[in-house]
């Protein structure tokens, strides 16, 4: 890579990619624990793997991978707000949430759908860690909303073309 690589125009150039957003969150003895990503991608359809990527400077996941086992929170187009709460560190965001029914991990009230896993492996990226997960359960919660979308800084949301 050139000497003349600015990070500033590398996040200006990916900003042109718009990525869904989800909350990962844990259940710590009742306490909901999070944090948005937008770095979630499925991995693998068999077996079912997810990948999705912490900062290392996240004071949330090193608490999510102690307990083992999480729920991925796809936000619907109308969530800007809890995706908003779960990005000010050290906060426990003031969301309504219930216990997935397979393992306890929080399913946010109002997603478009949960993705309730287990911690498979991890690998470490830059200033990202890269995590993959076993799939062990799954539900659409919210069917005829559309997800919530981050594009050049901003959120938005999907419209089918035309």
């Amino acid at each position: 890579m050139s000497s003349e690589f600015d990070v500033s125009d590398f996040r200006h150039v990916v900003s042109h990619f718009a990525t869904g957003v989800v909350a990962v969150c844990g259940n710590e003895k009742g306490e909901l624990i999070g944090f948005a990503a937008q770095s979630f991608v499925s991995l693998s359809l068999e077996p079912p793997l997810i990948l999705f990527c912490p900062q290392k400077t996240s004071t949330s996941w090193p608490r999510i991978r102690s307990l083992g086992k999480f729920c991925i929170n796809v936000l619907a187009e109308d969530q800007g707000d809890v995706s908003e709460a779960f990005a000010m560190t050290g906060e426990v965001p003031d969301i309504s949430w219930h216990e997935n029914s397979i393992s306890g991990t929080p399913a946010l009230d109002g997603v478009i759908a949960t993705i309730d896993c287990t911690l498979n492996t991890e690998h470490e990226a830059g200033d990202h860690t890269i995590v993959v997960a076993d799939v062990r359960g799954l539900k659409v919660e919210r069917p005829n909303l559309g997800p919530l979308l981050f594009f050049q800084g901003a959120y938005g949301h999907f419209a089918p073309a035309s």
